[in-house]
């Protein structure tokens, strides 16, 4: 999966499913790069370990309160990455 091109293609689908392209644009371009860099892992990486990563940032997990952060936009964004690499199998 080309980072890119993934990024691009979840903003997209954010937006077909009707949430705002600010929200969208955030999710995308802000968020989910952030958990990536902050865990040193790629896109692919992530996509691949996912539900790993939804329960780390979730409630109870090591890095809840980090998910907490912005009114609950890194976890948010990264359930409907979650849901985004669901839709893609």
């Amino acid at each position: 999966m080309n980072r890119k091109l993934s990024l691009d293609v979840f903003e997209k689908y954010l937006l077909e499913r009707n949430y705002r392209p600010s929200t969208s644009y955030d999710y995308a371009k802000t968020r989910v790069p952030k958990i990536c860099e902050k865990e040193e892992i790629s896109v692919e990486k992530l996509a691949d370990n996912i539900r790993h990563y939804v329960e780390k940032y979730g409630v109870g997990g090591s890095e809840q309160e980090f998910g907490k952060k912005s009114h609950s936009s890194y976890i948010c964004a990264l359930k409907r990455f979650e849901e985004f690499i669901g839709s893609k199998i």
